[in-house]
């Protein structure tokens, strides 16, 4: 199973792997609170395509298939992270502020059509 959930929220036994998805590191949150089995800045959106988006709703859907492009190039990192989420729950953890249009949405529907 993999979620996605933000890394402000609690950590809890269910999350299993967690993996923070966010190229920079989350304000005001410390590494220890965040209990996190790895930081992944290589599968989150390039500097310029997360400028761009600037987490407005008008882009959420070109910055969709743009960061789908990003996502594309690195199948074998993709793979990786599919096969923990085989063998254990896997949380995809990322700061932004609106749980309806962020990145990790989409890292997690790219993740889930991989079979």
């Amino acid at each position: 199973m993999i979620v996605i959930k933000r890394i402000y929220d609690k950590p809890n036994s269910n999350d299993g792997y967690r993996i923070l998805v966010d190229r920079l590191w989350p304000r005001g949150v410390k590494k220890e609170y965040a209990m996190l089995n790895e930081w992944n800045k290589t599968i989150a959106p390039s500097t310029e395509l997360r400028k761009w988006f600037a987490h407005k709703s008008e882009n959420f859907k070109q910055f969709s298939e743009l960061y789908t492009v990003e996502l594309n190039e690195q199948k074998e990192e993709l793979s990786r992270i599919k096969n923990i989420s085989k063998s254990e729950n896997l949380t995809l953890l990322y700061a932004a502020k609106n749980p309806l249009i962020n990145h990790a949405l989409v890292l997690l529907n790219v993740l889930k059509s991989i079979h």
